[in-house]
């Protein structure tokens, strides 16, 4: 499987999408985050944490560049490349330390791609039926990821929405 593609038609949709991927995910995971301005990153990160029922609050850390959401069951560390001018500049911030001990989500994860040699693209678009409807894309680079996506396939399908 290359590839999982699911239509959300509202923020509950995205929701599910964050249900099914959420105990699937291990300590040392990177999950890179794209798509344009206000096209839900922050939101699935949301319903990520949710899933893994962390209570705080998440935000975008577009000015601190990094969060940590501690829950019982897995950390994420939250990462914002937006304001990034290099890779080099990510090395820096040396957050790659903190990898095998959490899930690193990174919004913008293109511009720190190349730091990770595996990782699950969460690619993210605005949807054609309404205000809330978004697209998502997840493909897998890395062995780690054929399983996790044939896992949230099977799930998927059990929600009933279309392959």
């Amino acid at each position: 499987m290359k590839c999982l593609r699911y239509a959300a038609a509202t923020l509950e949709d995205t929701r599910a999408l964050a249900d099914l991927l959420a105990p699937l995910l291990w300590r040392g995971d990177v999950l890179l985050l794209d798509g344009p301005l206000g096209s839900g990153k922050t939101a699935f990160v949301q319903a990520l944490a949710s899933a893994l029922r962390y209570r705080g609050p998440v935000t975008s850390p577009t000015f601190t560049i990094a969060n940590f959401y501690e829950s019982d069951s897995l950390t994420l560390l939250h990462i914002d490349a937006y304001r990034l001018d290099s890779i080099a500049e990510f090395r820096d911030l040396g957050l790659t330390d903190y990898g095998g001990d959490c899930c690193t989500v990174s919004e913008w994860g293109e511009k720190v791609a190349e730091e990770f040699n595996t990782y699950l693209e969460v690619q993210v678009t605005f949807g054609d039926d309404s205000e809330e409807a978004r697209e998502f894309v997840l493909s897998g680079a890395g062995p780690r990821w054929a399983p996790v996506l044939q896992a949230m396939r099977r799930g998927h399908l059990r929600l009933g929405a279309e392959p």
